[in-house]
């Protein structure tokens, strides 16, 4: 094992991995921006050093800077987290190049699932199956013209290099395919530097799935189950729970089983996370490879009672899996709230500000990742994420009520600051999801008037 690990990151995942380094007997590093030197991680941290102005470009996205902490620090790991550089193949060449481990997968295998093409491929050759579409970029509008009549509207055009909900673009009429294609290439080429970009057919009403998975050095990997996160703002995840509710058992094991089977023929080390779509007809496509610990990776520990930071750190630290998929059993029910400092009803626009009192809710089964403090002030600079509410219960109707018992406990004052509080309430109200039989249009229901009448 590493006796100090540098945490490239900020926020409630920098808290929360210093914290598993901490009972490991790790000397935990941490690095912060100017706008970040009063945060919760560098108080926790054993050293921590201020990597340069708030921009992230100027600090958790300047690499030569998080290196030199690394140097300063005597680290001998870095854990990037999520976000930022953690799937940057560049970053994890550079801690090998240092003779530092990097806490994830080897640089060639980011590198080729990181890019939603060669990935796509990677996934098709290991047997995953695929939405109707294109593997390959499409180079000009009149191929994708071709694809789109071929596969039929609607489709949705997607930036090779895209992530986190952005770089991408439905299109539901043969008129505006043009110009929306060549604008996301636009997008693509001024947000990731690639402008490359695939088509594929898009599923109004599917349900977004993903899978767990760790794997280690030695040829070895399980699946921990799946997680359903369908409810989702401008393609951007705000809900999402463990077990996902109404799959077949059958289907359930056939996505868990090709993922570790996907993940393993790709020369995967370390967690990860394999996304699909399921259609209406509980068909499911593979969507993409997410090489790092994901934001909703506590419902997975809360059914499972693994600690996957953990995991990441003794793979990478050459360990085998301790694990075997015949002793991975879910128990009961987990829900995860993603609390953001933001307005639902100005199109969830990001609300930074001081915070003048800061009250999270606790109790039986509660559990809150967060590094915001009362006197804290939430940065403009970054993502509005303040805190994740999660809350396990033995089955799901349980969940649900305490689940809205702790929102209801959470108060966020500031001047100017808002919160999804009370849309999260009443997402997890609405009939289709109390039902568990929402899809990612839920939002949509929630903040169209049209849509919301018509369901």
């Amino acid at each position: 094992m590493f006796e100090t690990v540098l945490i490239a990151n900020r926020g409630e995942i920098a808290l929360r991995v210093a914290r598993t380094c901490r009972e490991l007997g790790l000397r935990v590093a941490a690095v912060y921006s100017t706008e970040d030197r009063d945060s919760s991680v560098v108080r926790f941290a054993d050293q921590a050093v201020c990597i340069g102005p708030g921009p992230a470009r100027h600090s958790y996205l300047y690499l030569p800077a998080i290196m030199e902490a690394a140097r300063q620090t005597g680290a001998d790991a870095i854990h990037p987290g999520y976000g930022f550089l953690s799937e940057q193949a560049d970053f994890a060449e550079a801690c090998e190049a240092e003779g530092l481990t990097f806490v994830g997968p080897p640089p060639s295998v980011i590198d080729r699932l990181g890019d939603k093409s060669t990935a796509r491929a990677a996934m098709a050759d290991a047997g995953l199956p695929l939405l109707p579409g294109t593997i390959e970029p499409v180079s000009d509008a009149e191929a994708v013209a071709k694809v789109a009549a071929d596969i039929g509207y609607p489709v949705i055009v997607k930036a090779v290099a895209g992530g986190g909900g952005r770089g991408m673009q439905v299109v539901h009429e043969p008129d505006n395919l043009a110009r929306q294609y060549r604008e996301i290439r636009s997008t693509a080429q001024s947000l990731f530097g690639d402008d490359r970009v695939y088509v594929e057919r898009y599923l109004p009403s599917a349900r977004h799935v993903e899978v767990q998975v760790l794997c280690d050095s030695h040829g070895n990997g399980v699946h921990l189950g799946q997680r359903d996160c369908s409810v989702q703002r401008r393609r951007q995840k705000i809900i999402e729970e463990s077990p996902a509710p109404g799959l077949p058992r059958g289907l359930v094991e056939q996505m868990g089983h090709a993922a570790v089977r996907g993940l393993l023929a790709a020369g995967y080390v370390g967690a990860g996370t394999v996304e699909f779509l399921v259609d209406e007809q509980h068909r499911f496509y593979f969507m993409e490879v997410n090489c790092r610990i994901q934001v909703e990776h506590p419902v997975t520990e809360l059914t499972h009672g693994v600690d996957l930071v953990r995991e990441q750190l003794r793979i990478a630290a050459g360990e085998r899996l301790d694990m075997s998929q015949a002793e991975l059993t879910a128990r009961g029910w987990a829900i995860e709230c993603r609390i953001n400092a933001e307005d639902p009803a100005r199109g969830f626009m990001p609300t930074p500000g001081r915070l003048t009192a800061l009250e999270l809710p606790a109790g039986p089964f509660v559990r809150v990742d967060t590094a915001a403090v009362a006197g804290g002030r939430i940065s403009a600079a970054y993502d509005p994420l303040l805190a994740k509410v999660c809350v396990w219960a033995p089955d799901r109707p349980q969940a649900l009520a305490r689940m809205r018992r702790a929102l209801a406990e959470l108060t966020v004052e500031g001047p100017g600051v808002s919160t999804n509080r009370d849309f999260l309430l009443t997402a997890l109200d609405h009939p289709l999801f109390v039902a568990g039989t929402h899809d990612t249009s839920l939002v949509d229901r929630l903040t169209d008037p049209h849509t919301r009448e018509e369901s």
